[in-house]
């Protein structure tokens, strides 16, 4: 199979991250509510999908949701309540890295819940969703999709890497494991959560540089947003000095100059 080369994937991302701008722009122009759950396989790259979606926005408007493990209070409310208060208000979108769908995962397949749980949930879920729908927030939700073989090498490839090693976590190489338990528990949430009116998304993630294209291309083409004419922006004229006097620069403190060390392990090159 045919790779996208870098010069034609980054042209195409920089032109979709554009759109996002504009999305962005057109949810706080209209009060719009966005809601984007990210699910799937460990290392199936969803990380990179919301790094590369976020990279020109505000989080002031685009908010990441990456909730941890409950805590015992949290674990006595109702399932779907600590999600409640990261959805989005008016002219905001959420990206939620992992969501309300831990309990149909992580949590079936690790015993973290009781099948009673499991089971309400997944009645409960559909439910839930239709609320969050009615009331007008958009909801869309993405499935990534990696192979067994992919998975192991990302995992290796993160074990040799000192930067990303904090991403193998306990969870992570249960995964390894537990691969089939992994599909049947996500085979039995599509059948009771993939709807009409909330479907999921599958995006073949082995190609990461595709995987970010497609998700986000589809994303825009599923919200009717639209260019926001914004006021016209004029920088003003800078005045003149009024005898505004600085400090003595003795008198503040300066973070050292890292740089000048690496400019004298330079040896002999001219760097400007």
């Amino acid at each position: 199979m045919t790779k996208l080369t870098k010069k034609v994937y980054e042209a195409e991302l920089s032109r979709l991250q554009a759109e996002l701008v504009t999305l962005q722009l057109w949810a706080k122009d209209t009060g719009s509510r966005v809601v984007v759950v990210f699910e799937g396989r460990d290392a199936a790259g969803k990380g990179g999908v919301i790094t590369r979606i976020t990279q020109y926005l505000s989080p002031r408007v685009v908010r990441i949701a990456a909730l941890p493990a409950p805590t015992e209070r949290e674990k006595s409310q109702w399932y779907f309540q600590r999600y409640v208060e990261h959805l989005p208000a008016a002219g905001e979108i959420v990206l939620f890295d992992r969501s309300w769908y831990n309990r149909a995962g992580v949590e079936r397949v690790m015993g973290f819940c009781t099948p009673a749980q499991h089971h309400l949930f997944l009645r409960q879920c559909p439910a839930f969703e239709d609320m969050l729908i009615e009331d007008g927030i958009l909801v869309r939700k993405y499935w990534f999709s990696v192979s067994d073989t992919e998975q192991q090498r990302r995992f290796e490839s993160r074990l040799r890497d000192p930067l990303r090693q904090w991403k193998l976590s306990p969870m992570d190489l249960e995964s390894i494991t537990r691969w089939e338990d992994y599909s049947r528990a996500k085979d039995e949430m599509f059948e009771h959560t993939d709807t009409e009116r909330s479907p999921w998304f599958v995006v073949e993630s082995d190609d990461k540089r595709s995987a970010r294209l497609n998700m986000i291309a589809h994303l825009l083409s599923t919200i009717p947003y639209r260019p926001v004419q914004g006021a016209p922006i004029d920088l003003p004229e800078r005045p003149e000095p009024e005898g505004y006097q600085r400090p003595p620069r003795d008198q503040l403190r300066y973070v050292p100059d890292h740089v000048a060390l690496l400019l004298g392990s330079q040896d002999g090159q001219d760097v400007r």
